[in-house]
Order: structure tokens, then sequence, then C-alpha cells
């Protein structure tokens, strides 16, 4: 369906905006407020948002309910000096239908690693350490 359409589009636009953001970034993601809002987390940042606020949010749309779940917290970045706030080493999104059957068929989750993946009954696929689990089917 149409909501199954967007959230599949969602999830690549959020894998996306982390990319983006991870390159402004001494190379981590970021918690998802700070591609919404980017001036908070990075010092000096002076350039567009990387996520528009409503999808940075996690209000339902389409159907879909979402959920960004952070991976690892970074502290001190990989040169020694300190990592700026919401800096993560992975990240997981999951979009699930608001009423299984009726708003959507599937539960989708997206990570770090580009892989979009579903349950075919619309439960919430597992995330462990900020990436989709193993057990969730591959989107082709």
């Amino acid at each position: 369906g149409g909501g199954e359409a967007a959230a599949i589009g969602d999830i690549r636009t959020v894998i996306s905006a982390e990319a983006a953001y991870q390159a402004d970034n001494k190379g981590y993601f970021g918690r998802i407020e700070c591609l919404g809002a980017p001036t908070g987390c990075i010092p000096g940042y002076q350039g567009p948002t990387f996520l528009d606020p409503a999808l940075a949010s996690g209000a339902a749309k389409s159907g879909f309910k979402r959920t960004f779940h952070p991976g690892e917290a970074v502290t001190v970045a990989s040169d020694g000096t300190a990592a700026w706030h919401g800096s993560l080493m992975s990240f997981a999104y999951v979009a699930v239908p608001v009423e299984s059957g009726k708003t959507g068929v599937r539960g989708f989750c997206g990570d770090a690693s580009g892989r979009i993946c579903y349950t075919t009954d619309g439960s919430a696929p597992q995330v462990s350490d900020g990436a989709c689990a193993p057990g969730c089917q591959d989107l082709r």
C-alpha cells in the first residue's frame, strides 16, 4: 500500500540524512533530533538541516509509527578529541503500521549499513546495538 511505500521512502531518507550528517560529524552518525536541528549538536554548524523536523520528530505518518534506535554513544572521537553531542556508532530506524492489516501489513527497519528489511506480520523488527537484527527479511 501507499503507507508502506511512504514508510520505506522515509527510511531511505533517514539513512541518506545520516550519511550526510556523518560527513559533517567527525565520521559519526547522530541522534535523530540532531539531524532535524544540527546546530544543537555540531558546534558552529551553519548549513541546512539534514532531515525534515517533522520526520525527525518520530510522529506517526502515512499510517506508520516510527522509532529511532540509537546505537552506541560516542564520547571520544577517533582523533582523541571530544565527540560532539549526540554522536553515535550506529543507528536503526523502525516503522510499523499504526493498525496492523489496516494502515500497513509489514514492519520495516533500516540501519547504518544501508540495509532495509521487514517483518511479514507488521511487528517491529528486532534491533540490536543500533542495527536491524538478522531475522528480519531483506527488502529487495
